[in-house]
């Protein structure tokens, strides 16, 4: 055995190289801990150089900036550093530890420290965190809000049972022209009258599916066969069999399965038309005033009206000489004005506004027990901007047992429902559009 210490270079200091006396007395054991062979350049203060590993490339600028280990290459010399795994990442460099010394003092550290709330990045992840929490939230409110006004529609109404087939989605929409449950006072305000059928004073059909949504206005004096009541004007129906009655006539003369149903009062009308802070309407031609309606005319231009004003606009029929022709037409537009107030930004981004509406609407409402929310939002986008008309009809004035009503033009009515059943887009002719108070 040699006296030669192999592991003298461990703790003796080295010689200094020539010309600097003041690092003679220099203490290796706090110089710095055992670093890895190379690595680049910190940001310690100057190493004391110190000979190379006889391996290639193991040289280069130690810890700290020149660091232990002089250029790769050459003859080990007595007491060098032994060669050392190598670093998982590079010391001194990003985010890291650079353990220099500098002039004999502690190790400096090169980089950031990485703490809980401090580290890089951290910052972001709290921020994704709020926002996370905050769309959760917003996600709860809105689900809670959709299944708090579906829990206030009034799923009363059970359809009957239709045995053919039919493509697409219909709603039947009626406005009943019921009086009861509605006080003395509500009646004079909104000119009502004393006395009501019960009957189905507006009815629509909305068809979904095809090329274009299309609405359909039937005529409440249609004349038509009613399952087990023989032929009477199709309003009747309601005051027959009530909803249900009314949805098996209309399927009956049409054709069609009758997917939904949704009724509206004369109160419910005006309580969600005062909701969205009104409903505009445009007419090209003065409109006469109708002392049966309450309707105090109006002028050619644009009008918002309020919910009482809506009520006598869609009752009034004895300003036209079309009579209910043409109020049906008006209740057409007065439908889509509704609606596309109601699914503006206005309303449906201002919960002050749009909460409201939606209770108010859920709330006067009927529907068929298997309607949700959903849907009834589906058919109020599709009547934003549907595909109009009337049923064409052959005699508006047709002698009756029942008084004077509408006969429908069979053929071009049966064309019409043929298309919507199919899904086909309405032959040109069968629809004439909607005019406003003409």
């Amino acid at each position: 055995m040699t006296d030669e210490d192999p592991f003298k270079g461990w703790y003796q200091q080295q010689q200094p190289p020539a010309g600097n006396p003041a690092d003679e007395t220099r203490d290796m054991t706090i110089a710095s801990p055992m670093p890895a062979p190379g690595g680049g350049a910190g940001t310690g203060g100057p190493g004391v150089a110190g000979p190379g590993v006889n391996s290639p490339g193991n040289g280069g600028q130690g810890y700290g900036g020149q660091g232990y280990g002089g250029p790769g290459g050459g003859t080990p010399q007595g007491g060098a550093w032994p060669a050392q795994p190598p670093a998982t990442s590079s010391p001194g460099g990003p985010g890291g530890y650079s353990y220099g010394t500098q002039y004999g003092t502690t190790p400096v550290k090169g980089g950031r420290r990485w703490r809980f709330w401090g580290q890089p990045g951290r910052r972001g992840r709290r921020i994704a965190l709020i926002i996370g929490i905050v769309v959760l939230l917003l996600i709860a409110s809105v689900a809670g809000t959709y299944f708090w006004v579906d829990g206030k529609l009034h799923k009363t109404v059970t359809l009957p049972a239709f045995t053919g087939t039919s493509a697409g989605t219909n709603w039947l929409i009626a406005g009943s022209d019921q009086r009861t449950g509605i006080s003395r006072a509500e009646r004079a305000k909104l000119h009502l009258g004393s006395t009501g059928a019960d009957a189905s004073d507006s009815l629509m059909l909305l068809h979904m599916g095809g090329p274009k949504p299309v609405l359909v206005s039937i005529p409440r004096d249609s004349y038509v066969p009613i399952p087990g009541h023989g032929y009477n004007k199709i309003n009747a129906a309601l005051a027959f069999g009530g909803p249900k009655l009314l949805v098996q006539t209309v399927e009956s003369v049409t054709g069609l399965r009758i997917d939904h149903y949704m009724s509206i009062g004369f109160v419910g009308l005006a309580g969600v038309v005062n909701s969205v802070g009104g409903v505009r309407i445009c007419v090209t031609t003065a409109i006469p005033p109708d002392s049966y309606s309450g309707f105090k005319g109006m002028k050619a231009g644009c009008h918002n009206l309020s919910g009482s004003q809506a009520i006598a606009f869609v009752r009034d029929r004895h300003s036209f000489a079309t009579s209910d022709l043409q109020r049906i037409e008006d209740q057409r537009a007065f439908l889509k004005a509704l609606l596309s107030k109601a699914t503006s930004p206005g309303v449906y981004l201002n919960p002050f506004t749009a909460l409201p509406f939606a209770s108010t609407a859920a709330g006067s409402i009927a529907v068929d027990k298997g309607s949700s929310l959903y849907d009834l939002i589906q058919a109020a986008m599709a009547l934003k901007n549907p595909e109009t008309g009337t049923v064409p009809i052959a005699n508006a004035a047709l002698p009756t047992s029942a008084g004077e009503a509408v006969q429908w033009d069979r053929a071009k009515a049966l064309a019409l429902f043929a298309a919507l059943k199919d899904n086909k887009p309405v032959p040109k002719g069968l629809l004439t559009g909607t005019k406003v108070g003409s």
